[in-house]
């Protein structure tokens, strides 16, 4: 197997445990992904779709997760959370469907389109929402 295309490192943790569990689990599944486009023809093709449908899955698992915890806590900066969280998902669908369709895809733009986002939000966005969490920890509200 080749070597991670992504690898976590302590520095991507947001201080919540079961979203940064989350997060080294897509950043797994978009190891996966690289694997896959690694094969010959029509094994890439059904690797890279079980593994982009199981991403998929995943990350609406995720996103529902950490929603829940800013509904929950009256997170201030929850639209706009959301709102990137809804960009992702229609980059995702649409590029999911041009491979399904036949277009003009590459497996490879797409796993580092997912890298790039997945590491730019969590050190962003996420990281934001995780200071708040562990805020609100520290001062006993959550």
């Amino acid at each position: 197997m080749p070597e991670k295309f992504v690898t976590w490192r302590d520095s991507y943790s947001i201080g919540i445990k079961v979203v940064d569990d989350q997060h080294k689990y897509l950043l797994e599944l978009t190891n996966q992904l690289y694997y896959a486009c690694a094969g010959d023809g029509g094994v890439i093709e059904d690797k890279f779709r079980d593994t982009v449908q199981s991403a998929v899955e995943y990350v609406g698992v995720h996103f529902a997760t950490e929603e829940k915890l800013m509904d929950r806590t009256n997170y201030p900066d929850s639209v706009v959370h959301k709102n990137e969280h809804k960009m992702f998902v229609q980059k995702v669908l649409e590029s999911v469907k041009a491979f399904e369709e036949g277009k003009n895809y590459t497996p490879n733009a797409f796993v580092r389109f997912l890298r790039e986002w997945i590491l730019d939000h969590v050190a962003m966005v996420d990281k934001k929402f995780g200071d708040y969490l562990v805020a609100m920890k520290k001062e006993g509200r959550l």
